[in-house]
């Protein structure tokens, strides 16, 4: 009986604290490296590898994926990959599964996982957005099949491992992605952050450091370029799922496919030619980028100027805060509160005024698809020689990168 007591006693001291004897810090770490691993996963494989195929990934490290995600968030790729390619297709409108534009930040912060699941049960969605991603028999019959079971093995294994502790430990695992992916990259990266090139949507980069959700805070980057393998573009900005996939292709387990074009510079050309319009279609991002930081030092030096005259007014200090802020986002991104006020800007800056002009007439080279090839060429020269003959040195220096421009 006493051997029986004994063996009671020993089970239950098994059933609380599990098979590992480790300090509460040393479960925490544990809890933190599998959450990264899964994020990892979502990012890598399903993101960037299947919903843009930006990079090719040998079967090993795919299947592992497959497995890992089956285990601790129960989604299957297909629908993953369905809504989020959706999302692209029809961002920040109606049909976009989690717009905070349209929905409501608060909605999606803390409603994202169930936007998530009703958007998982519409057929269309799934037969439209939801091709060449994984149809074998493990897809079939295990991971799209049993998605339940998958969680609960999980949360077995956390009970296993660290007894009643295991509970919590599953518990933030299962939350890990409704609240980053769900909630913090749908909705703040749509709502709050900077951004580093004005792409046609609301997105922003929350963090330059993509590191706790594995560099998916990049995502005004992503939206910009978002077949690219590498979400960093900026010298400041650090991608963790960029370095992953880095030592993956060093290993032979991966290949990537695209990653963010960057604007080449040669010889200033006398005039600019076919291959100018190529490059500055191709990069027309970044080529905004610049020309907004331009801007911005414009205005800055506008202020500077006001000040030493002995004005202006606090209004018009004001104005100018915000025109360094907004004169440089395209027109329908600028507050309609704001509006009244950076008119006042250009009306009393002609330098200014000149700046944003000229913006728009560079833009328009590649939003107009009813003009031929020749005569754009034709607009880009003459951009170029008014930008020379503006007496506005930063147009001027801007003219002639634009020359120096090759594909």
């Amino acid at each position: 009986m006493e051997q029986l007591w004994l063996a009671a006693d020993a089970l239950v001291d098994w059933l609380a604290n599990g098979l590992v004897d480790w300090p509460w810090w040393g479960i925490v770490l544990f809890t933190l490296a599998t959450t990264h691993v899964t994020i990892a996963s979502v990012t890598i494989f399903l993101h960037r590898a299947q919903a843009h195929r930006a990079l090719e990934l040998h079967a090993l490290p795919s299947h592992f994926f497959r497995l890992w995600l089956w285990l601790f968030t129960g989604m299957v790729t297909k629908e993953w990959v369905a809504i989020h390619r959706k999302h692209h297709a029809k961002c920040e409108t109606e049909d976009d599964p989690h717009s905070p534009v349209t929905r409501g930040i608060r909605t999606v912060l803390l409603q994202g996982s169930e936007l998530y699941r009703a958007e998982a049960k519409v057929a269309a969605t799934l037969a439209k957005y939801g091709h060449n991603t994984p149809d074998d028999w493990l897809e079939r019959h295990v991971y799209s099949r049993y998605t339940w079971q998958g969680v609960g093995l999980a949360l077995i294994l956390d009970l296993v491992l660290f007894g009643a502790a295991g509970a919590a430990v599953w518990a933030v695992q299962m939350a890990w992605i409704p609240v980053t992916a769900a909630g913090i990259i749908n909705g703040l990266g749509h709502w709050w952050g900077y951004r580093n090139f004005e792409a046609p949507d609301a997105s922003t980069n929350i963090s330059p450091w993509g590191i706790v959700i594995g560099g998916e805070e990049l995502h005004n980057n992503h939206h910009t370029y978002p077949t690219s393998a590498k979400l960093s573009v900026k010298p400041y900005e650090f991608d963790i799922g960029w370095m992953y996939i880095r030592g993956l292709e060093m290993l032979g387990l991966a290949k990537v496919r695209k990653t963010p074009p960057r604007l080449a510079l040669g010889a200033v050309k006398p005039v600019a030619d076919n291959q100018t319009l190529e490059a500055l279609i191709a990069n027309r991002y970044e080529v905004m980028a610049r020309y907004a930081a331009e801007m911005k030092r414009a205005v800055v030096a506008e202020m500077r100027h006001l000040k030493a005259q002995g004005m202006p007014n606090p209004a018009s200090w004001a104005s100018l805060r915000a025109a360094r802020q907004w004169l440089h986002r395209d027109e329908d991104k600028i507050p309609k509160r704001l509006k009244p006020q950076l008119a006042q800007v250009l009306h009393v800056s002609p330098k200014l005024a000149k700046l944003v002009a000229m913006r728009e007439e560079l833009r328009s080279l590649w939003t107009r698809t009813n003009v031929s090839a020749e005569q754009l060429v034709a607009e880009l020269q003459a951009w170029c020689r008014r930008a020379e003959e503006s007496g506005i040195a930063a147009l001027q220096e801007f003219s002639f990168k634009l020359r120096a421009a090759h594909a």
